[in-house]
């Protein structure tokens, strides 16, 4: 659950320890601002931004595609930030929430838990392109 959450609990905590010494200075439009400002990294970095996850056994039998992803991932969010309303037509797997998400990866991309790592009728796709995701989810 940490591990999850660790990259947005480390932004919320940078944005209280940077707005404390402007608030102290006298600045307080100064310290909301950075208090914001880190408040919405820590939010994109959290797992709040992506669709609610299903395990990877539930995933293989829902007949969707898959995309396995994990909190933090830069090429994850940008994957769910390019797909916008169409993410919900994926199910979603965490691979730090679920082992055998994980294992799932590591078949696709050579041992390795590379993400985001998306699975189209048994075919994996190793961080692809997110508009290659948006055409195939409109041929599908």
């Amino acid at each position: 659950m940490m591990r999850r959450w660790g990259l947005a609990l480390l932004s919320a905590a940078c944005g209280v320890l940077a707005a404390v010494p402007k608030l102290s200075q006298g600045s307080p439009a100064g310290a909301a601002a950075l208090l914001a400002l880190f408040l919405v990294l820590a939010v994109v970095t959290s797992p709040l931004v992506f669709p609610r996850g299903v395990r990877a056994a539930e995933a293989a039998t829902a007949g969707r595609p898959v995309v396995y992803w994990r909190p933090g991932c830069p090429y994850c969010l940008r994957l769910r930030a390019r797909l916008g309303p169409d993410a919900a037509r994926l199910e979603w797997v965490d691979i730090w929430k679920d082992p055998e998400g994980a294992a799932v990866v590591r078949g696709f991309a050579d041992g390795n838990e590379t993400v985001p790592t998306v699975v189209f009728g048994g075919e994996g796709f190793v961080n692809p392109d997110p508009q290659f995701v948006r055409d195939r989810l409109q041929t599908d």
